[in-house]
């Protein structure tokens, strides 16, 4: 039994660590296209108004991703609190980067989700 909820765990943190790795690499692209958009008009000699509604809606896809990146850090919270429950507590499944110590880890809360938001 232990070892049945040893490779499911292992399974699903497998899927977090690349979900989490997945949202990182899509705030570092979109994060390059919102510079890329203001400095190539410019270079273009075009007018601050071309581009202004994609250029606001790529900093939106930044606010998203921003509230994705939070949402996957509670699931990870969340699914660390299971591993515990299950009796996995002291298996590492990597993942990789340092944790932060136990005491900021409720004080994560960076981006206000859109439940908070409406």
């Amino acid at each position: 039994m232990l070892k049945e909820r040893r490779e499911a765990a292992e399974a699903v943190a497998e899927a977090l660590f690349a979900a989490e790795k997945a949202i990182d690499a899509a705030i570092a692209s979109t994060a390059a296209l919102t510079t890329l958009m203001p400095t190539s008009r410019e270079a273009a000699n075009l007018s601050v108004m071309v581009g202004q509604e994609a250029l606001i809606s790529a900093i939106e896809t930044m606010r998203a991703l921003g509230v994705a990146r939070q949402n996957i850090l509670e699931t990870h919270v969340g699914l660390s609190k299971a591993q515990h429950d299950i009796g996995l507590s002291a298996v590492s499944f990597g993942g990789g980067g340092k944790k932060p110590p136990a005491f900021l880890v409720g004080s994560l809360r960076a981006v206000p989700t859109t439940r908070e938001v409406a």
